[in-house]
């Protein structure tokens, strides 16, 4: 490929890239996004049922979770009042989708290793309202590196520290091995249903010039496990921007000691 031709690819690449900052800025500040989430409550912590911040009772019935509520409580599952109770099983879809509801708010039932919780979100949360924007590098060609995706011959899990203080399973199905600076690097990665990898990782930027640790989201690898390892896309993690996300530490391995000065760095004016 010609000089002229490296340019435009460069070009253009930097523009998507710019356009996938700016929707990722909107879905990050839209209502029901990561900043408005203001609880994540374990129903093992109230076995009564009774969670001060949200209304209704809330009983873990194995693998269900039955929501008892009166007419006072104002509670709404899917679009209707809710008097009685209510059998839920935990939310996949959209937040926005959630079936419980309080007003503008909506309360998502979340199940992680057997336990379960509710989380409120608000869109009128105080995280959502300061938000200033996403601090990060520009586009940089130099940090759009070629890859290999190594499958692991058995699906591994590791036990993380998670951003609430617990310790929880961390699913990996492999590896992505690349250069920095002409050293060969590696990190664990998990692999989603769809194909597409998903990495925790910190370097040595990470709780200085960068937060504590990013995520990074490869494309699905080609037939032959060559991947694209676009460190542009770092990705701030949801606990980020709410304290209440439960986001894992990356695991042993997944710290780099090279800096990886790219992608989302920051909240701004955090």
């Amino acid at each position: 490929m010609g000089t002229d031709a490296h340019a435009d690819a460069d070009a253009e690449a930097a523009q998507d890239w710019k356009g996938w900052h700016e929707h990722r800025t909107v879905t990050v500040s839209a209502p029901y996004g990561p900043l408005s989430l203001t609880g994540t409550h374990w129903l093992s912590d109230y076995p009564e049922g009774r969670i001060p911040a949200v209304p209704g009772q809330w009983r873990d019935d194995g693998d269900k979770v039955v929501l008892t509520a009166a007419a006072e409580d104002g509670l709404t599952v899917d679009g209707q009042p809710l008097t009685g109770d209510v059998r839920l099983t935990a939310d996949h879809g959209s937040i926005t989708d959630a079936r419980v509801a309080h007003g503008g708010r909506h309360l998502v039932v979340l199940r992680r290793e057997g336990l379960w919780a509710v989380r409120d979100f608000d869109p009128d949360s105080p995280a959502r309202t300061a938000f200033q924007g996403i601090e990060a590098t520009a586009y940089d060609a130099r940090w759009t590196l070629p890859g290999r995706f190594r499958p692991y011959e058995e699906h591994r899990s590791v036990r993380v520290e998670n951003a609430d203080g617990r310790e929880r399973g961390l699913g990996l199905g492999g590896e992505i091995v690349f250069e920095i600076d002409g050293q060969e690097r590696t990190l664990q990665v998990a692999v989603e249903p769809d194909g597409s990898l998903w990495a925790v990782f910190a370097d040595a930027t990470s709780g200085n010039s960068s937060y504590r640790f990013r995520f990074l989201r490869p494309s699905a690898p080609a037939a032959d496990g060559t991947v694209t390892v676009d460190f542009n896309r770092s990705l701030l993690p949801p606990c980020a921007f709410a304290d209440h996300f439960i986001c894992p530490f990356p695991p042993p391995g997944n710290t780099l000691e090279a800096c990886v000065p790219a992608g989302e760095r920051n909240l701004l004016g955090g």
